[in-house]
C-alpha cells in the first residue's frame, strides 16, 4: 500500500513519464483496475473504510485524527481468525500506537514504531560532496508550502539504503523469509509518495522540472484554491511534480524488493498480491496541490491483484470501489466474510467474467468539509453544505460559502472545470438521490433523518463529521 499515490502516475496505464517498472510489471501479470476509486480523499478515513469494509461514516472514521475504534471488525482480524500470522509494517494511520493484537495484527510495526526502529537502528553514511539535500525538519502549514511541498526537487539526505523506505521493505522481506512455511498476510505500507515527497540522494537527477507542464486553472478555479497555494511560483509549481514523480520512482523500487522477495522464497506462485493506494493526489490540477476534495485525480487509485492460475491478466475498467476490497480478499481466500460490508467481492473480474450486476457509479466523501461526491459514466456531482470551517489547512478565500452543488459533464468536459449544474436539474437531482441512497443503505444514524423535509437538509444532515472514536495520537 502507498501513501498519495494518484492512479495517473503509473507506466501501466500509459503514463510514459512515470518510472514504474515494479508495478508495471505486476499488474502485467495480475488484474489492473482502471477505474478504481477511494472512499474518502484523506488519509485516515480512506485506509480505515477499506480495513473494515465499511464507509467511512459507518466505520466511525471520517477525520485524519480520528482513532479507529478497536472494537471494530477488521480483515485483519477475518485473516488471523483464519490461521494466518499477521503482520504490518508502516503507515496505518491508526492513530494511537502499534502493539501487538491492535486490530487483528499478530506483529504491528506501525509508522510510530518503524520511526523509532529506523532511528536507531540505521544511522546515516556520510553524504557525497557538492550535492544539495533538503532541509529539515519540514512543518506542513508552518514552513512555506514551497518546502514541505519539495519544490526545489532536492533528495532526502540518506542514501537509498539508508531510507526509511528502504527500511520498512527489508523487515517485509525478513518477515516473509521467517514465516515462509506458514499462512501469512502481510501489510507493507510505505510513506511515499507522500509529501515531502522524499527520496534517497541516488534519485536525485531522475527528473527535470523544467520537463514538466503546469496545470492551467479553469475560469472557475479561483474561489476553491487553498491560499497556502496561491503564491507558488510555475518553476515551483513543476518542481513539485518533479519530486513526487521521483518518489513514486523511489516507491516504487522499494515494491519491487518485496515482489523480488517472494519470488526468491518460490512464494510469488501462491501467494495473493494485492497493490493500492490510501487515495489520490492533484498536482497542479484546479491549482491544487493536495487531495481533500472531490476532483478525479483525488479520487481515483491504483489497484492490482495478482494470484497466478486464480487470477487472469487484464484490464477492469467498470467502476469499483475500495470498500469492494475486502470481501474480495476473503471470498477469494475462502474466508469468512465482515459481519458489515458496504462493497462487492470482484471475483468473477479476476475470473474472467462479468458480474451480474456492475456499479454505475461511485460514492466517495470528505465530511472535514461536509462534502458527498457521486460520479458515473458521464457526470459527477459534488454536493457541500458550505457551513462546516475546515480544519484540515486547507482554507480557501470563502471558508463557509452556504451550500453548492457542482455538476460536470464529463463527456464535454473531463477536467471537471464547468460547472453545468443549473443546465442539467434533473441529472442534479438524479445524482443527489445517488448520494441519499448511499447514505440511508449505509449511515449508522439513517433512522434519525429528518423525513420530510427537503433532500438537501436530509445531505445535510448526513454529512456531518460525527466520529464515534475519539481523536488520539495526531497523525503525521
Amino acid at each position: 500500500m502507498a501513501d498519495d499515490h494518484a492512479g495517473y502516475v503509473l507506466g501501466a496505464v500509459g503514463n510514459a513519464r512515470a518510472q514504474t517498472p515494479g508495478m508495471d510489471r505486476l499488474a502485467a501479470e495480475g488484474t489492473r483496475f482502471a477505474a478504481h476509486h477511494c472512499n474518502s480523499p484523506v488519509c485516515t478515513p480512506s485506509r480505515q473504510s477499506l480495513f473494515t469494509g465499511q464507509m467511512p461514516h459507518m466505520s466511525g472514521v471520517t477525520q485524519l485524527r480520528t482513532a479507529l475504534a478497536t472494537s471494530k471488525p477488521t480483515l485483519a482480524r477475518q485473516l488471523k481468525q483464519a490461521g494466518y500470522v499477521t503482520a504490518v509494517f508502516g503507515k496505518m494511520h491508526f492513530n494511537r500506537p502499534g502493539e501487538p493484537g491492535l486490530h487483528g495484527f499478530d506483529l504491528c510495526q506501525t509508522e510510530d514504531v518503524m520511526q523509532k526502529r529506523w532511528s536507531a537502528e540505521v544511522r546515516p553514511e556520510a553524504l557525497p560532496e557538492g550535492v544539495k539535500t533538503k532541509r529539515l525538519p519540514w512543518r506542513p502549514f508552518q514552513t512555506p508550502a514551497a518546502e514541505w511541498l519539495n519544490a526545489a526537487c532536492l533528495p532526502f539526505p540518506r542514501l537509498d539504503a539508508q531510507m526509511k523506505g528502504t527500511f520498512i521493505a527489508r523487515q517485509a522481506e525478513q518477515f516473509l523469509e521467517a514465516n515462509r512455511d506458514r499462512p501469512f498476510a502481510l501489510w507493507a505500507s510505505f510513506h511515499e509518495p507522500h509529501s515531502p515527497f522524499d527520496f534517497p540522494i541516488d534519485d536525485r537527477s531522475a527528473f527535470d522540472p523544467a520537463g514538466f507542464d503546469n496545470y492551467a486553472p479553469g475560469g472557475e478555479d479561483a474561489w476553491q484554491v487553498p491560499l497556502i497555494f496561491r503564491e507558488l511560483s510555475p518553476a515551483e509549481k513543476r518542481g513539485i511534480a518533479a519530486a513526487y514523480y521521483t518518489a513514486v520512482r523511489f516507491l516504487d523500487r522499494n515494491i519491487g524488493r518485496v515482489l523480488a522477495q517472494l519470488k526468491r522464497l518460490d512464494l510469488d506462485r501462491d501467494t495473493l498480491v494485492v497493490y493500492t493506494a490510501d487515495h489520490g493526489y492533484m498536482l497542479g490540477q484546479h491549482g491544487r496541490f493536495e487531495k481533500h476534495c472531490g476532483y478525479d485525480p483525488a479520487l481515483r487509485v491504483p489497484l492490482v491483484l495478482r494470484l497466478p492460475g486464480r487470477i487472469r491478466a487484464g484490464v477492469v475498467r467498470e467502476f469499483t470501489e475500495h470498500v469492494d476490497l475486502a470481501p474480495t480478499i476473503l471470498e477469494l481466500l475462502g474466508l469468512r466474510r465482515l459481519p458489515v460490508e458496504h462493497g462487492r467481492a470482484l471475483l468473477p473480474y479476476l475470473e474472467g467474467r462479468k458480474p451480474k450486476t456492475v456499479r454505475s457509479h461511485v460514492v466517495s466523501e470528505y465530511l472535514e468539509n461536509e462534502e458527498v461526491f457521486v460520479r458515473d459514466l458521464r457526470w459527477k456531482y459534488i454536493y457541500c453544505s458550505g457551513k462546516r470551517k475546515r480544519e484540515d489547512g486547507y482554507v480557501t478565500a470563502d471558508p463557509t460559502p452556504g451550500r453548492y452543488e457542482r455538476l460536470f459533464d464529463l463527456k464535454t468536459d473531463p477536467g471537471e472545470f464547468i460547472d453545468v449544474a443549473a443546465k442539467y436539474p434533473a441529472e442534479v437531482r438524479r445524482m443527489r438521490g445517488l448520494a441519499l441512497e448511499r447514505f440511508r443503505q449505509t449511515h449508522p444514524e439513517a433512522s434519525a433523518e429528518p423525513r420530510g423535509s427537503d433532500i438537501t437538509d436530509s445531505l445535510d444532515f448526513y454529512v456531518k463529521p460525527r466520529d464515534n472514536a475519539q481523536p488520539a495520537e495526531p497523525a503525521r
